[in-house]
């Protein structure tokens, strides 16, 4: 138990299908100390019912100044006013921050935006279906959720290139330790863009929610300026990437089960579940989120030490056979999905009814219109994200053009 246990990133195999070495480590015990190999040290929490309860223990903080690790800032996208985001803060600031954006990620909200979503979908695809042949991460899963958080927090068109390329260099997707400098950089580009979007809606508002958030950050006084450019950077980022990979991973594994997209193809009203179980089966945060122990925690009848970092591992609990029956089996009609995917508590993903509805129309209309869906390498030459981020780097299709 008290070995500590490396992450294999370097091996092909465990970044392809991580899910058999996540699946020893839950038989051997439900809490394991673990090293990455850019150096982070951390306890993984592997079972359902710990890691339920370990995202409501107040022991267990999401703040970084409740971390030790002296390598931890630099494993992680949070540099300088981003350690203030929603993402990092807990109550009272947490509760202050997600109240002035929560109004606008309700179920009811994002249904409104059904028939914009539905239009970029199809012109998404209008623009590849002639070719017969497609990158669907490239031309389609990248773009949709880009578009639409980009429309919905009234960021300019011209400038979605250039955010994107600042937030990879930040999220720092490889295995070995991160460059500094260039996050740095990234950052700064980052903030300094952030700031000119901010001033110019304080300057001229429009129907969006950076003017919305500019405006109480003036008028009420209920978030600083730093508060300010970090929840922008949150909600832009967090907005579109896991996005990104639900889509990418959902498409992928339905190809891999080709019993499963039948009875997709065969039973739209399958589709709300099936999304539910991309979530679970494969999700976009593996392996989990990390919280900080601020006193010793007893997790699993083990004893975690004040200061350490706790991964509550989201991705393999949502394949704990003591929740899940047959958890290792793609099944798109499963019932009971209680699944761990968008977290649990307070930091519930604000933004979880937009992917949901994302997800639906991309892959919904994806097996409506891409007929004789197929992937144009074989499953197992699918190149994957590595870290804390799982999904398809590219995925060749071929389909009948039309």
């Amino acid at each position: 138990m008290n070995e500590t246990t490396v992450f294999p990133y370097e091996d092909p195999s465990f970044v392809a299908d991580p899910f058999p070495f996540y699946k020893a480590l839950q038989e051997q015990g439900p809490v394991h100390p673990v090293a990455m190999p850019n150096g982070l040290q951390a306890w993984l929490v592997t079972h359902y019912d710990d890691v339920l309860a370990a995202f409501s223990d107040p022991r267990l903080s999401s703040s970084l100044s409740d971390a030790t690790d002296p390598g931890l800032l630099e494993q992680l996208p949070q540099r300088g006013a981003l350690r203030r985001s929603m993402l990092r803060a807990n109550p009272p600031d947490h509760t202050r921050l997600r109240r002035l954006v929560s109004k606008v990620f309700t179920a009811r909200r994002v249904a409104e935006l059904r028939p914009r979503i539905q239009d970029i979908t199809d012109r998404l695809l209008d623009a590849v279906i002639p070719a017969g042949r497609a990158d669907l991460i490239e031309d389609f899963a990248l773009p949709l959720p880009v578009t639409v958080i980009s429309e919905l927090l009234g960021v300019p068109a011209d400038d979605r290139d250039g955010f994107r390329e600042w937030t990879n260099t930040m999220l720092a997707q490889r295995t070995g330790p991160p460059d500094p400098a260039r996050m740095d950089q990234a950052w700064d580009q980052m903030r300094s863009y952030l700031e000119k979007l901010l001033a110019a809606k304080r300057a001229q508002p429009g129907d969006d929610l950076l003017s919305a958030l500019t405006a109480a950050r003036d008028e009420e006084h209920s978030l600083d300026e730093e508060e300010l450019v970090a929840m922008a950077f949150l909600l832009l980022v967090a907005g579109y990437i896991t996005t990104v990979n639900l889509i990418g991973s959902g498409v992928a594994d339905l190809l891999a089960h080709p019993d499963q997209l039948k009875l997709l193809r065969d039973d739209p009203d399958l589709l709300p579940g099936a999304i539910e179980e991309f979530l679970r089966y494969d999700g976009p945060v593996n392996p989990g989120i990390a919280r900080f122990a601020t006193e010793d925690v007893e997790i699993g009848g083990v004893t975690i030490p004040r200061g350490a970092t706790v991964l509550v591992a989201t991705a393999i609990a949502d394949r704990d056979p003591a929740q899940f029956p047959s958890p290792h089996r793609l099944d798109v009609t499963r019932a009971d999905n209680a699944h761990l995917a968008f977290g649990h508590g307070i930091h519930f993903c604000l933004g979880a009814p937009l992917a949901r509805l994302e997800g639906q129309i991309a892959i919904g209309t994806v097996l409506r219109r891409l007929s004789d869906l197929a992937l144009a390498v074989p499953f197992g030459e699918l190149q994957w994200q590595v870290a804390s981020l799982r999904g398809p780097k590219h995925l060749p299709v071929t389909f009948t053009p039309s």
